[in-house]
């Protein structure tokens, strides 16, 4: 039994370490804020970012729409930097 819950446990640890990984990162190096559309699972929202502010996004894969109507395919693990409305994706 002790040896399951041990199992158990680094089964869990290693999704919940490896989960945030798979997300992408989307940062606002501009110098005012935006607002970016986010379709994931088809689920649409939408996140704000202050000027200097980032959030992490797609979990699973999404689209994300950019204040300028650009339309960016994320499988999720990118970093998309924003400045002036234009994305660069490293």
């Amino acid at each position: 039994m002790k040896q399951v819950v041990a199992q158990l446990v680094v089964v869990l640890g290693s999704v919940l370490v490896a989960g945030p990984g798979l997300a992408a990162s989307v940062l606002n190096t501009g110098s005012s804020s935006v607002v970016l559309v986010v379709v994931e699972d088809g689920t649409k929202t939408e996140v704000a970012l202050d000027a200097g502010g980032s959030d992490t996004i797609c979990a699973a894969g999404c689209f994300l729409t950019l204040p300028n109507g650009d339309r960016i395919g994320l499988a999720g693990g990118e970093t998309v930097e924003i400045k002036d409305g234009v994305a660069t994706i490293k």
